[in-house]
């Protein structure tokens, strides 16, 4: 069993599970697709939420020149999210997949999320000349991983009055021998409060943000594939978008608070590229590039944090509220 888990230090998304997920192609193109779909979804739908965090960490912005640079890092938590680890597998919906126990009855199986283990499926061509079974892939809360982390270095520069730019990155780095991940975006935050003549004498501040982000990460798992071909990889692209409303504390000189209420929306693609020869009845003929799994996912959300500041150094911590509850915490450097 082989999971695709990328990590580098605080970074880590999860992506699938390459090698489990091969065996379902013995079954058909067709129902390797659906099963992968059902399958990777939830894992997809939290990496979205997980990434979209951390934009903010009051609604102070920086005075024209002031800055500050960040380490930021999430943990996205599925430990209680029942329904999103497990999905209803019916083999009336499948063409050539069922259970080797109790045939034909629809039953719980694991997404990547999930801890259900044990589930063996065959595969049996009409002449019964051709069998196969194999266990159908279980998810990360079988390992005692329960959260998604993600991590990212952000940066942030006051320009005119109120108005701030943001810029995340992680530059793509390989690691495993076959494995790379990557993130950037942007980001715009304004404080409406710098339009008022006492600005300085307000004892909160009022900031609207916007931040996208977009994270890249690929596996190339030909050596290990159970299927004779080439170039066999899984691409997933994540793109994410948050809208905020945000309110904060100012002038009180070691700790402020602050909170949001936002909204955030992302879309995740993931493609098993390459090529994939006969190995089965079922699987007739060179495939390439099988199929691609998509995932949208969109919701409100509300978070409420404290601000630590010690001269140039700064901490920040943080928890968001929404389908994809996650914890963020930061280490900031900054002038302002």
């Amino acid at each position: 069993m082989k999971r695709i888990i990328l990590v580098l230090a605080l970074v880590s998304v999860t992506l699938g599970k390459a090698q489990d997920l091969n065996d379902i192609f013995v079954s058909g193109v067709a129902d390797a697709e659906q099963f992968a779909n059902a399958y990777l979804a939830p894992v997809s739908e939290a990496s979205i939420y997980s990434i979209s965090n951390g934009w903010y960490n009051t609604a102070d912005a920086k005075p024209l020149g002031g800055f500050e640079i960040s380490i930021i890092g999430n943990m996205t938590g599925f430990k209680n999210k029942e329904d999103k680890k497990a999905f209803l597998l019916d083999p009336a919906d499948y063409e050539n997949l069922d259970f080797v126990n109790n045939p034909g009855q629809p039953r719980q199986v694991a997404t990547a999320l999930g801890d259900i283990e044990g589930v063996n499926v065959f595969v049996e061509d009409q002449s019964g000349i051709f069998y196969r079974d194999f266990e159908l892939p279980s998810g990360l809360a079988s390992e005692n991983l329960n959260f998604i982390p993600s991590g990212y270095l952000q940066g942030s520069v006051g320009l005119i009055k109120g108005l701030e730019v943001k810029a995340r990155f992680l530059p793509k780095i390989k690691f495993d021998d076959d494995a790379k991940i990557g993130l950037f975006g942007a980001g715009l935050q304004y404080d409406f409060t710098k339009m008022l003549p006492a600005d300085k004498l307000l004892p909160v501040a009022i900031s609207a943000v916007i931040g996208y982000t977009n994270l890249n990460g690929e596996y190339d798992f030909t050596e290990s594939s159970t299927i004779s071909g080439s170039d066999q990889r899984i691409d997933a692209n994540f793109k994410t978008w948050n809208f905020s409303a945000v309110v904060s504390t100012r002038n009180i000189p070691v700790i402020n608070f602050y909170g949001g209420v936002g909204y955030i929306t992302g879309k995740s693609d993931i493609d098993l590229l390459g090529t994939y020869e006969a190995n089965g009845p079922f699987f007739s003929e060179t495939v390439v590039d099988p199929f691609s799994v998509s995932k949208k996912a969109s919701g409100v959300s509300a978070n409420l944090g404290t601000k630590l500041k010690l001269g140039f150094f700064r901490l920040n911590a943080e928890y968001n509220i929404s389908e994809f509850s996650t914890f963020t915490f930061g280490v900031n450097f900054g002038f302002r």
